[in-house]
């Protein structure tokens, strides 16, 4: 999860991406795992906040989506 974390946002909670696909399409990918807000809300773990950007939640949807579109963060090598 840091590796992935440091190569997303350089470990930048409040990091946002105003510059690839997503963004182009009005979704930038934010905070520390760089999720756009879809799959955020998707993804989101109960109980944890709803603000994109609180690190905790960021990353328990991050790894959410990772186990269900890759098997494990371990095999994520871009963005999300």
């Amino acid at each position: 999860i840091h590796r992935n974390i440091i190569r997303e946002s350089s470990g930048d909670p409040k990091a946002i991406n105003l510059w690839d696909i997503n963004a182009r399409n009005g979704i930038p990918s934010k905070g520390l795992l760089q999720v756009i807000d879809p799959t955020f809300n998707r993804f989101h773990v109960a109980g944890t906040s709803h603000n994109i950007y609180d690190p905790v939640a960021n990353i328990t949807a991050a790894c959410n989506y990772a186990a269900d579109r890759y098997g494990t963060m371990d095999n994520v090598n871009s963005a999300y």
